[in-house]
Parts: structure tokens; sequence; C-alpha cells
């Protein structure tokens, strides 16, 4: 597994983070909605709209923290047969300085 521990944890923080833009911005959108007259949506629904894909591509923010994770999390986690990482079984007297 931790051959692979790098492409595991970016891809549990992707998932994690749209689960969680979807919970909350389904829940602000539904507030929306009711306030104008209308009706609460599902969060399935509310990932169907454009207004959920427009907030996942316009939130600037997110770029930042993911580029600050990848920084950090390539320091301590390794890919198997990444040409930028070390031989993950390579002990660290043979890799290291």
């Amino acid at each position: 597994m931790y051959e692979n521990s790098l492409g595991i944890a970016f891809a549990v923080l992707f998932l994690l983070s749209m689960t969680l833009h979807a919970l909350g911005g389904a829940r602000e959108f539904s507030a929306e909605q009711v306030a104008h007259g209308g009706t609460p949506v599902s969060v399935g629904r509310f990932v169907t709209t454009s207004a959920f894909w427009f907030q996942s591509f316009q939130n600037w923010q997110s770029e930042f923290v993911a580029v600050g994770t990848i920084v950090v999390l390539s320091i301590f986690l390794r890919q198997k047969g990444s040409p930028e990482s070390k031989p993950v079984a390579a002990p660290h007297g043979q890799t290291g300085s």
C-alpha cells in the first residue's frame, strides 16, 4: 500500500473535497431557493446544476491548497514507478545523504 500511497492520498483528498463541497453547497443552494420561493434540492440534484460546477472550477483557493498538498505529501509519500521517486523498497542508507 505504501508503494501507491501518494496516488491513494490524492484520490482520497479529491473525493473528500468534492463530497464536502456537494454537501455544503446543496445546503446553501437550497436555502437560496427557499428564500426566493423555490423548493429545496437534494445533494444529487445540486451536483447536476451549473452552480455546483461553476463553484468547483472557480475556487482559486483550492489551487493553493492543492499545490501545498502536492509539495508536502510528495516529501513523505512515494509512488511506485515514479521517475521522481527513490526506489520504494531501497533502505535509507542507499538513497539518503
